[in-house]
């Protein structure tokens, strides 16, 4: 009986791990990416026949993490020819002789070498890109990450489920916590490529919640603690501990409800020093690290700040009003995401994996710190929450929560600080250094309603090449010029994979832009616009299979400061800003939402600061068949910017692309047209 145990043991897990191994090989191919639309080969099918087998029928949410591939190291020469191409358009004939004589001479000598390190750290690291770039790229940096780094997410555009603050806020607070159980048992379905089986890493899920950045001198660190039974709340310059367990019970909305109502009408002022407290978030890194060491590292500071850190989440009760209303719909919109982005800059704990901020009229929206996760993670969850909110809990006919309250229930415990002067000096010199930062930033938040996913894929185009030859084509009668174009695009194919650069601006999008803006014939233009399409199609597919340029660049730089030597090739490249920085949020849980019972609940989606202090940062995300909204930030201290201008140039180059790819309507489709309206 033991032998047979021992036996049947064995094979059970050779069977698992044959399995794994299996899906693994699997899951390694990607030329289905690469294939035309309805043209599949029998290779790809067979291929997506095995997967589905291999895949199980209810797998968990990181059932497939041990059988996703890792992220293939590409060949240093390919990089570089990509790299060339892609600076082609941007540079002139001898400033472009001289950049391909650098990377002939990096090639030949030192990128060789630096390949071969790579290449052995790719053996045994799970990914060899993630851990540089979350220390190196966020961790790493001394400035604020207000604005600079945090992004946001908003509410609904047109509805607000109930005007209670309150009220809103349980229900949201309820939303989030029951994400996280699904989280935390792994009931969340693991998300996979859209319209395909395959799946995508959930490995940024597990720092989702419990989560806090805290400051170090050269670097900061990600503390993550296994489980939390309280949120942080914020309100009027005052913090509280409200815990959301009860004896191992969730609490109700109604009951939550009634715990924020609780703080809302506490009376109680604010201690000395503690109402701007959270400016120290929101500074720069090395003098928060200084204050943390010598003030909050023991007594009632300590117990008060572990309480914020260890929280499952930061919630701020903020006592404006926001969204898309009264007589300035498009000013409120923008002040809606400017107080998403930085707030009072002392109203928010920046450092917190995510803030959620309940406004006094019953608008919500985050802050997401970003070195945790990336916004496609922080969107799903939003997503759920919004959709649970307003689907799920819902509201009774007055605007409350639904629900039974105990009211034994404890009050909310209200935290207490002992702030001395030099605390005091430090967070007016953070919030000043924020406050100029927040001042800086122009904001401009808008929905394009004139047509949208729909209209464009009927041209048989893809939805977001569309769109990034049109920001090609506004910036270029924006600045009268190109620039290096940073688009993000996921990694999340292969173990722990994050983001990859997606160089937007390239020579067959250029030609088209030349074409259109010199006046060339439709047809001429049409066929340009096919090119730079395709093209850019093209580069989307070589970044989510691990075939992109710029994190490949980057860890070669990585390896030579490890060994100490210089790269005049790979300083430049790393040193070229992106005037033009761009994201898709896309819309992953379309089963959440009713679209055609409650075409009202549209989301806002997200936006982000502007990367380069002359350049702009453009968020968009494509609602339903027929929006897109867009985020649009600059800096104001830059002349040459303007948000409004530059969303004006957008909307303007989406039509005019329509216009160049549509046909020229005959008399008969006109008069279907109208008939139709």
């Amino acid at each position: 009986m033991l032998s047979v145990l021992v036996f049947s043991t064995l094979l059970w897990l050779s069977l698992i791990l044959t399995l794994r191994f299996c899906l693994k090989l699997l899951l390694s191919y990607h030329r289905w990416m690469f294939e035309q639309h309805g043209h599949i080969s029998t290779t790809t099918k067979v291929w997506v026949t095995l997967v589905r087998l291999l895949s199980g029928r209810k797998p968990l949410l990181y059932s497939y993490q041990t059988s996703l591939p890792c992220l293939p190291v590409p060949p240093i020469k390919d990089t570089l020819e990509r790299y060339l191409e892609s600076v082609r358009p941007l540079l002139s004939g001898p400033e472009f002789q001289r950049m391909t004589v650098l990377a002939a001479q990096f090639e030949n000598s030192l990128g060789n070498r630096l390949q071969r390190y790579l290449k052995l750290k790719a053996l045994w690291a799970t990914n060899y890109v993630s851990d540089w770039w979350e220390e190196y790229i966020y961790l790493r940096g001394r400035g604020p990450i207000m604005v600079n780094s945090n992004y946001y997410g908003m509410d609904f555009l047109y509805v607000t489920p109930t005007p209670i603050q309150a009220a809103r806020a349980g229900n949201t607070i309820t939303a989030l916590l029951l994400y996280r159980r699904k989280v935390n048992s792994e009931q969340l379905t693991p998300s996979r490529v859209p319209g395909t089986v395959i799946p995508l890493c959930a490995a940024q899920c597990e720092r989702m919640f419990n989560t806090t950045r805290t400051p170090g001198e050269g670097t900061d660190v990600l503390q993550h603690w296994q489980d939390s039974e309280f949120v942080a709340v914020y309100h009027r310059g005052r913090y509280f501990r409200l815990w959301v367990y009860k004896a191992g019970r969730l609490l109700s909305p109604r009951e939550i409800e009634y715990q924020i109502q609780r703080i809302l009408d506490d009376p109680s002022p604010p201690g000395p020093g503690e109402d701007r407290l959270g400016a120290l978030t929101a500074g720069d890194r090395v003098p928060w690290c200084a204050v943390r060491k010598q003030y909050f590292s023991s007594g009632v500071n300590k117990r008060s700040l572990d309480c914020i850190e260890r929280a499952a989440f930061f919630v701020t009760l903020d006592d404006e009003e926001q969204g898309m209303m009264g007589e300035d719909p498009v000013g409120n919109l923008d002040r809606y995401a400017k107080s998403l982005l930085h707030g009072k800059c002392y109203d928010r704990w920046f450092d917190k994996s995510f803030s959620v901020v309940v406004y006094k009229n019953g608008k919500n929206g985050l802050n997401a710190e970003h070195s945790w996760a990336d916004a496609p993670t922080v969107a799903h969850l939003w997503e759920f929450t919004l959709a649970t909110d307003a689907f799920q809990l819902g509201y009774t006919e007055d605007g409350h929560c639904k629900g039974e309250v105990e009211r034994s229930l404890p009050p909310p415990q209200r935290l207490t600080w002992d702030i001395p002067v030099e605390v005091q000096e430090q967070v007016s010199i953070s919030l000043s250094v924020a406050q100029a930062l927040a001042d800086d930033v122009d904001c401009h938040v808008f929905p394009f309603r004139d047509f949208g996913k729909g209209r464009i894929k009927k041209l048989k185009i893809s939805p977001d090449a569309f769109i990034q030859l049109a920001l090609q084509l506004a910036y270029y009668r924006d600045r009268k010029t190109f620039c290096l174009t940073y688009e993000a695009s996921m990694t999340r194919l292969f173990r722990e994979g994050r983001t990859e650069t997606v160089r937007s601006c390239s020579n067959e999008g250029c030609a088209f832009v030349k074409a259109v803006e010199s006046g060339e014939g439709p047809e001429h233009c049409r066929r340009l616009f096919r090119l730079a399409a395709e093209k850019h199609q093209n580069l989307y597919r070589l970044a989510m299979t691990g075939s992109g340029i710029d994190r490949h660049l980057f860890c070669l730089y990585v390896v030579s400061k490890y060994l100490g030597v210089e790269s005049p090739f790979l300083t430049e490249v790393l040193s070229e800003p992106w005037r033009l920085s761009t994201s898709q949020t896309p819309v992953q849980q379309l089963e959440l939402f009713d679209m055609k019972n409650h075409p009202d609940f549209i989301s806002l989606g997200g936006g982000f600061g502007p990367v380069a202090d002359d350049g702009y940062g453009v968020s968009y995300i494509i609602v339903g068949e027929d929006m897109i909204n867009y985020h649009v930030s600059c800096k104001h201290s830059f002349s040459e910017t303007d948000s409004h201008r530059f969303g004006a140039q957008i909307s303007r180059a989406l039509l005019d692309l329509l216009s160049v790819l549509s046909p020229a309507k005959t008399e008969n489709s006109q008069a279907q047209d109208k008939k139709q309206q």
